[in-house]
């Protein structure tokens, strides 16, 4: 299994500066990383540092609960993809689903499909399984290309992991054909491992580097083993 081609390496701190992104643009170019996700400021700056690569630019709209008016989602999207950005990540309004205003979210989230490929995260912390089941429903209707839990600021992130694979067993089966995509509180080899074994596609997060030093020190290991 290798890995880095699960990960999608990801910088959103709010108060990451130019070196930052450049860092983690060269961290992604090292390992070879899925794709980078990073804040709709940095999307040029990254498809800048990574155009020769095969690493996917992507850019999170919307956090941490997709509430902001439509025309602003569409306007960001729209800039994501002049920038550069090979996918967008954006979140579905969370308490539109809450109240079950499907047909509203359903217009919203065809919009931006039409954009770019498109990543639904649905906050699934904020969710009962039903809501789950529903929103998987919905990202699959719209267009998009894959489902995706949260982003890293979702309060799931707060309990055991065995919740966010459960919830990607209902993902997975609401939303058939479409990739799932993990993200929060995944810092080790061993929970990366974990969620793709749960049914994750793709893994989202900003310990990216320190998983991969995990895999090179087992390496290192096994070799001195067999010495």
């Amino acid at each position: 299994m290798n890995i880095s081609k699960f990960i999608d390496h990801t910088n959103i701190k709010k108060n990451a500066a130019e070196e930052d992104i450049k860092k983690s643009c060269e961290e992604a170019r090292e390992y070879g990383f899925r794709g980078l996700c990073v804040n709709p400021e940095w999307t040029k700056l990254a498809k800048e540092e990574l155009a020769d690569t095969a690493t996917k630019i992507i850019t999170l709209i919307d956090p941490p609960m997709g509430l902001s008016p439509r025309e602003e989602r569409l306007k960001k999207a729209k800039k994501a993809k002049e920038d550069g950005s090979d996918e967008i990540d954006v979140v579905m309004n969370v308490v539109d689903l809450k109240y079950e205003r499907y047909n509203k979210i359903l217009e919203d989230l065809k919009e931006i499909t039409k954009i770019a490929p498109t990543k639904v995260i649905i906050g699934s912390g904020y969710l009962t399984d039903k809501e789950i089941e529903k929103a998987s429903e919905l990202v699959k209707e719209c267009g998009a290309i894959c489902v995706k839990t949260a982003t890293e600021k979702d309060p799931l992130d707060y309990w055991e992991l065995t919740e966010k694979a459960r919830h990607l067993k209902i993902m997975k089966e609401n939303a058939p054909g479409l990739l799932v995509k993990v993200a929060g509180q995944i810092r080790t080899l061993k929970d990366a491992v974990w969620m793709i074994e749960s049914g994750a596609d793709i893994v989202g997060t900003s310990s990216g580097v320190k998983i991969m030093e995990e895999i090179t020190k087992l390496k290192l290991n096994n070799t001195l083993n067999r010495h």
